[in-house]
């Protein structure tokens, strides 16, 4: 794994955190207990910072990113990705908020001051476009991304248990290591 520091802040977790020598993770990003990172990911604290929950996954390919501070956005806008959420291969997320217990759908892009609330299915290929709000509780397909219909039971049940899926599935390469 490639960890780097940017402007002295170096990312910082624990040692129940899995990410695979292939990802690289530079400057402000703080990963939360039992959180995985695979291969080919590329994170870039750079400009902000990233937080990740606890027990999130963040599966190959993916790229996170932030936004810089400027005149008309004095802050810019940090990537917050909460607990028990599971980011696809190939997912896009810039500067945008995650809540806890979601499924980010594989090659969805998930843009700018987006925040996607809790209990949430994004459709793979979906487009979440700057500023939108999804709230919790449904599946939202398409781009730009629109609220398909309410999530079953089932579909609510199966945000944890991917989440806990990929615990397991870090834990076995953990004990590789």
């Amino acid at each position: 794994m490639t960890i780097r520091s940017y402007k002295g802040v170096t990312p910082t977790f624990n040692q129940s955190v899995y990410i695979d020598e292939s990802a690289v993770l530079v400057g402000d990003i703080t990963l939360g207990d039992h959180s995985s990172v695979w291969p080919l990911v590329a994170a870039r604290g750079d400009v902000n910072y990233i937080r990740i929950g606890e027990r999130t996954n963040i599966q190959d390919g993916s790229v996170l990113h932030l936004t810089r501070s400027g005149k008309s956005n004095p802050n810019g806008y940090p990537l917050l990705i909460g607990d028990d959420v599971t980011v696809g291969h190939k997912v896009m997320l810039h500067g945008c908020r995650l809540g806890n217990r979601i499924l980010v759908g594989m090659g969805a892009i998930v843009m700018d001051n987006a925040i996607v609330e809790d209990d949430v299915i994004i459709g793979g290929g979906s487009l979440v476009p700057p500023n939108k709000r999804l709230e919790s509780g449904y599946l939202y397909v398409g781009s730009p991304v629109k609220q398909a219909r309410p999530l079953t039971e089932q579909e609510l049940s199966f945000l944890k248990i991917s989440a806990n899926n990929y615990v397991e599935l870090k834990d076995e390469y953990l004990a590789e290591d």
